[in-house]
Formats: C-alpha cells, sequence, structure tokens
C-alpha cells in the first residue's frame, strides 16, 4: 500500500497535516500504538523541516507486512552539513520560524529517536531527500 502527500513551503497553518493523515491510516490498519506513535513523531518533525526549510516538498509512505517505509523529498536550499545538522539544538531556522515556536533543532534528532533506519541525502541549492523504516516486528 502506498500514499502521498504535498507538502507546502512557508505554509505553517497545514504543518502536520499530513503526519496526521498518516496517523488515521495507520490506526485503521491496526499497526501497534506503539509504532504509529514512533512514526508520527518522526513524521511530523520532517514534516516541519519542509515547511520551515523548503518551497515544496512531498510525503510518500510505503506499508508492508514487514515495515514501513516514510520518504520526504523538498525543493529548497538543502543541508550544507547533514552530521552537524543531526546535533541537538543545531538549527538553520530563521528568526521568524523560531518566533513561531519551531527551529528549536531537535527535528532531525527527535527523527532519529523514533525510527530504525533513517538516511538523509541533501543537496546544496537543490533539495533534501529523508528516509525512514520503521520495522513492524523488532525481531524483523
Amino acid at each position: 500500500m502506498q500514499f502521498e502527500y504535498e507538502i507546502e513551503g512557508g505554509n505553517f497553518s497545514r504543518a502536520g497535516y499530513a503526519s496526521s493523515e498518516v496517523k488515521k491510516r495507520l490506526r485503521q490498519l491496526n499497526v501497534d500504538l506503539q509504532i504509529v506513535k514512533r512514526i508520527v513523531v518522526a513524521l511530523y518533525e520532517a514534516e516541519v523541516n519542509v515547511v520551515a526549510h523548503a518551497y515544496q516538498g512531498k510525503m510518500i509512505v510505503e506499508i508492508d507486512e514487514k515495515k514501513i517505509l516514510l520518504v520526504l523529498e523538498d525543493s529548497g536550499p538543502g543541508i550544507a552539513d547533514i552530521e552537524k545538522a543531526m546535533e541537538e539544538g543545531f538549527s538553520t531556522a530563521s528568526a521568524e520560524v523560531r518566533e513561531m515556536g519551531f527551529g528549536a533543532g531537535m527535528g532531525l534528532s527527535n527523527i532519529k529517536k523514533n525510527v530504525d533506519h533513517l538516511e538523509i541525502t541533501s543537496e546544496v541549492g537543490e533539495g533534501t531527500r529523508v528516509e525512514m523504516i520503521t520495522y513492524m516486528n523488532k525481531g524483523r
């Protein structure tokens, strides 16, 4: 099963909409609630990063009996130093974004804590791809 959502950069009034929709679908599929919680935390953080930093993006969700694959791709400034961006508290968010309560520099580290696999690729001036996998059964 696969579904996709568009994410509009800069539209904070819709930030979290796609991750909320994914939560509803996962619950309808009777996915374990602990897994749903972890996925929604990671997706929300990734979605807000797209809204805060990119011009536009999309979220792709693929679900099978073994895992949930989550991919967010955006068109935006990209991440110059992914390793630095992974550090808790590091943020490139604008003052305006911070005034709205976002951009504390916890997004990527929160994503990493809530998924089983995380891969981030980015090209400065082009955009970023965040791929996350959460397994249905920790024993795999």
